[in-house]
């Protein structure tokens, strides 16, 4: 569980962030969001004293951050940034082992860690380990970039708006990646962005930040449907948020019995993935993977239920 209690950084006359508290709960993602200079990233920076705070604390498991060596926190932390950050002149395999080759694991662990990895994010390592970064696609990249942010299995995961580089098919298979991965790990995850789009897909909470304060702090659901500030329903934007609103339900929670022709759509894809399946291929109905079918009919009806929320 990471605490932040009344986090605060001054630079001069300027206070970047002004007395954040805030409470990720282990295993949870937090999705940090807001315009540019509303002091997310500096926020994600003091958490593992890449910035050192002016005040406040930060505790990991009821642990201050402050009583522990910079160098040795961090390497407890996993941190990823936008454009993977990877080593240039080093292979995948050697990327992913840096943080375990600085704590001296032995060279088998790290091999098998590594393996383990590149299993993980469905890259085989007999075909990877070995390329050097340019060799890879951008996706690619940015998987190698997590997979090493994870390699020293840190209790806690900073992302500095890892997707933030890549074109929007490939971010949102990214984005669900990560998600599942990150579920099957149990990592505690931060992730900054200024897309709400990809709050609302990744967080289990989302902080909405602005001029250094945090306005905002809650479900996914409760920041659609009950922004605090008018610059949270801005950010939203009310003719967004209905489609927001579909993305927070599966389509395995409203599959009902039936048969529909065409290709299946998976069980975990988003209300609004099907409606726009349905749209797009003019189909008023869609197979589910598992059984069952979800309708357009069924899809409208939500999306008019959201629109009033």
């Amino acid at each position: 569980m990471i605490e932040i209690q009344n986090l605060t950084k001054i630079y001069g006359d300027t206070t970047v962030v002004d007395q954040v508290s805030m409470t990720v709960e282990t295993g949870q993602i937090a999705a940090l969001v807001g315009t540019s200079g509303s002091g997310k990233t500096t926020l994600l920076r003091m958490i593992n004293r890449l910035v050192e705070p002016s005040s406040g604390k930060v505790l990991i498991d009821g642990e201050d951050t402050s009583r522990i060596p910079a160098h040795a926190l961090r390497r407890r932390i996993g941190y990823a940034i936008q454009g993977h950050g990877l080593f240039p002149h080093r292979s995948v395999a050697q990327n992913i082992a840096t943080v375990p080759a600085l704590l001296k694991w032995s060279e088998a662990d790290i091999r098998a860690r590594v393996d383990e990895l590149l299993e993980l994010f469905q890259m085989s390592p007999a075909q990877f380990r070995d390329r050097m970064p340019y060799e890879l696609s951008g996706g690619q990249q940015q998987r190698v970039g997590v997979a090493r942010a994870l390699a020293a299995r840190p209790e806690l995961l900073l992302m500095d708006e890892p997707f933030g580089a890549l074109d929007p098919v490939i971010r949102a298979k990214a984005q669900q990646d990560l998600r599942d991965i990150q579920r099957r790990l149990g990592t505690t995850l931060v992730i900054v962005t200024h897309d709400m789009e990809e709050a609302v897909a990744l967080g289990d909470r989302i902080a909405v930040m602005d001029k250094g304060e945090l306005l905002q702090y809650g479900p996914p659901s409760e920041v659609l449907t009950q922004p605090a500030a008018p610059f949270v329903r801005e950010l939203i934007g009310e003719g967004e948020r209905p489609f927001r609103l579909l993305s927070l339900t599966r389509v395995g929670d409203i599959a009902k019995t039936g048969e529909a022709g065409g290709e299946t759509i998976p069980a975990g894809a988003s209300l609004r993935d099907a409606l726009a399946e349905c749209l797009w291929s003019g189909r008023s109905a869609l197979p589910v993977e598992g059984g069952g079918v979800v309708t357009l009919d069924q899809l409208e009806s939500r999306a008019a239920q959201a629109s009033v929320a």
